[in-house]
């Protein structure tokens, strides 16, 4: 597949051939759902706990005799029945959420969300893409051109401080390296704009 490249202003300087493998593998919905699925249960934090009869403090001492008072019998106060005791069926902590998918279908699915970017003209490859200065107003001008006030994801070939500084208050906008590009990133972003060294990275950790 051949595609437009542009420098920072967007003016179109030539084309480029992006490798069939990664940005011609058509979409298979069902597993690009899964493995986004599975990122989002990844991602999910252990928050609610409730503790048991067990783990509540106190009811050590039988609060009345078996026998004789009329009363139904108890053998704590910390049972699930009484005010304060412990939660029956709660949420515990040792509930795990994760869910494990193949590298295979992990890559196989990346590939098929960055063939839909570049097939739908949501992908944007510059020649080079560097600011001199860590400026916001210098970043956002060039992400301007080419997000137009939408959600953007930047993808950088290698750790560019000055581009990851002056990115980080633009609203919508957000950056990551090539190595660490992934299907749930790419899905909550509708624009994609990367200099041509971060295809060559995407080529050499994906493609091995």
């Amino acid at each position: 597949m051949n595609i437009k490249l542009y420098n920072q202003k967007r003016e179109e300087i030539g084309q480029m051939r992006l490798p069939k493998e990664i940005f011609e593998v058509p979409i298979n919905h069902d597993l690009v759902h899964q493995v986004a699925v599975s990122q989002i249960s990844n991602k999910r934090q252990k928050t609610a706990k409730t503790k048991d009869r067990s783990e509540v403090r106190g009811g050590g001492r039988k609060p009345w005799r078996q026998k004789g008072t009329g009363r139904a019998r108890h053998g704590s106060t910390r049972s699930p029945l009484w005010k304060g005791g412990g939660v029956t069926f709660g949420p515990l902590s040792e509930k795990v959420f994760k869910k494990a998918i193949p590298k295979k279908m992990r890559r196989k699915a990346l590939f098929m969300v960055l063939s839909a970017k570049a097939k739908g003209n949501f992908l944007f490859v510059l020649n080079n893409l560097n600011i001199e200065k860590p400026k916001t107003k210098t970043m956002a001008d060039i992400l301007d051109k080419f997000f137009e006030k939408k959600s953007g994801l930047v993808v950088l070939p290698s750790m560019e401080k000055n581009i990851i500084l002056a990115s980080r208050n633009i609203p919508k906008a957000e950056t990551i390296q090539a190595r660490d590009l992934n299907v749930l990133d790419l899905l909550n972003h509708k624009y994609l704009l990367m200099p041509r060294e971060a295809i060559k990275v995407i080529e050499n950790t994906f493609l091995k």
